[in-house]
């Protein structure tokens, strides 16, 4: 699923600074997030940044875009972000590998 960022937002602009695709950016009143290029961070981290760095809570799985990790890893390689994503998946950067063991 897509992220979204809830009407809870404060504007604080903590998980802008984390996103690695850039998906994040300040709206007419709250930040949003652009479900074109938010991967939930499949490909960089193992878990969503946004989400941790959210004071507030307000990053929340948008149950209305359900995405495969295929999909969110393909977005991954083509997105102009804030880092490279990784060439293959692993416990370390996909959240969908969370039970996996670490090489």
């Amino acid at each position: 699923m897509a992220t979204r960022i809830t009407e809870d937002c404060t504007s604080c602009g903590a998980c802008e600074d984390e996103c690695p695709t850039n998906a994040i950016s300040l709206g007419e009143d709250i930040f949003v997030i652009n479900p074109d290029t938010c991967t939930e961070c499949v490909g960089f981290h193992d878990s969503q940044q946004c989400a941790l760095a959210c004071p507030v809570d307000c990053c929340l799985p948008d149950s209305t875009r359900v995405e495969s990790e295929d999909t969110l890893f393909a977005r991954a390689k083509t997105v102009d972000g804030t880092m490279p994503a990784a060439e293959e998946l692993s416990a370390e950067t996909s959240h969908f590998r969370a039970g996996e063991a670490a090489e």
